[in-house]
């Protein structure tokens, strides 16, 4: 569990700015990365009942606090590489649903050859690491077994061994891990965070791969019925806290790990735009930050936009917002307009 300290860094800086301020003492950079921040959000308490008080950086870093200490090393420190591919700079994931009932594009690539043709138009358009799934966690699905989840995504993977990519397989279940790996696959990426599947964190640590841990708030079949929490944000932290060091129990080291706020799973529109908002205070776990948002429910529900094929604008709205927050991957279906849009951001933010 947390030790009841939360830290947000706000007062983020970009380009030079950001550098002179970290040279002077005046800031720290986020994660390691091209963010800096200058001041933190110092939340003490449990959910719901946090004392919230505000601080310059160079103010706080000398707190002898211990757990204040720890939070801001965390929150400061470089991540390192991630299945051989930098963290540096923000990384797009593109998603392959090899499904036929995935909330946005269910059908559209669940043959080996569509998704592998698909898999291979977003690394043109620059995906760096591709999401391969054969279980649609849409809100309300029902579960797949493993044989016939293997039977979907075990082909596609194969299929793109002449690719020059970096390939996640998107899965909760032990025995498509092992599959997964064993052709090949770069990291595991599990909406459950490793707690569906009781064998799920010893088939992860088997592999040796980096694992994406996301939280959910129940089972898709049922989470979004009417999800409750005293703070979003902080109750998001703890789960991950927990999760991270039940992996480590289990022999998969933090360096290996990956967190996900899970957006979409367990949560109201209102709790998805909370986490977005506040994203950059799950730093202090110490690990890579994912973020998937794309096209999901929320986007729609803020910008009165049904279709979510049509929800393009508002998914590199909130990829942007995580990114300026220092996230490192962000995970998309538009991966050619996303990459724009990054581009972009970071000719301006240097």
């Amino acid at each position: 569990m947390s030790d009841q300290v939360y830290i947000r860094p706000v007062g983020l800086l970009y380009g030079r700015t950001a550098r002179d301020a970290v040279c002077e003492g005046q800031a720290a950079p986020l994660a390691g990365g091209v963010v800096s921040f200058s001041a933190l959000e110092l939340l003490e308490g449990p959910p719901g009942k946090t004392k919230v008080s505000h601080h310059a950086f160079a103010v706080l870093a000398e707190s002898r606090e211990q757990a204040i200490q720890t939070r801001l090393e965390r929150i400061a420190a470089p991540r390192g590489p991630l299945a051989g591919l930098s963290l540096e700079t923000p990384c797009i994931m593109g998603v392959i649903n090899v499904t036929p009932d995935s909330f946005s594009d269910g059908g559209l690539y669940d043959t080996t050859d569509a998704a592998v043709a698909h898999a291979a138009r977003l690394v043109e358009e620059g995906a760096e690491i591709l999401d391969i799934g054969g279980e649609s966690t849409r809100p309300g699905a029902d579960a797949v077994e493993a044989a016939h989840e293997a039977a979907r995504i075990i082909p596609v993977i194969e299929g793109l061994r002449g690719v020059s990519t970096t390939i996640s397989a998107d899965t909760r279940k032990a025995d498509v891990m092992r599959a997964a790996a064993a052709v090949g696959a770069h990291i595991l990426n599990d909406v459950s965070a490793l707690t569906y599947d009781v064998d799920s964190p010893g088939a992860a640590a088997e592999t040796g791969l980096p694992v994406v841990l996301m939280h959910a708030k129940g089972d898709p079949k049922t989470m979004q019925d009417d999800p409750v929490y005293d703070d979003v944000l902080l109750e998001v932290f703890d789960y991950l806290a927990d999760r991270i060091a039940a992996c480590e129990a289990a022999g998969i080291p933090r360096k290996r790990l990956v967190c996900d706020p899970g957006i979409g799973f367990g949560k109201t529109p209102e709790h998805n735009l909370q986490l977005l908002h506040g994203i950059g205070l799950l730093h202090g776990l110490g690990v890579p930050l994912l973020l998937g948002a794309s096209r999901k429910r929320f986007i729609g529900a803020v910008a009165d936009a049904p279709d979510a094929q049509k929800r393009i604008p508002g998914s590199i709205a909130a990829a942007l917002a995580g990114i300026a927050q220092g996230v490192q991957i962000v995970r998309v279906h538009d991966v050619a307009e996303t990459r724009q849009a990054l581009s972009v951001w970071n000719a301006v933010h240097g």
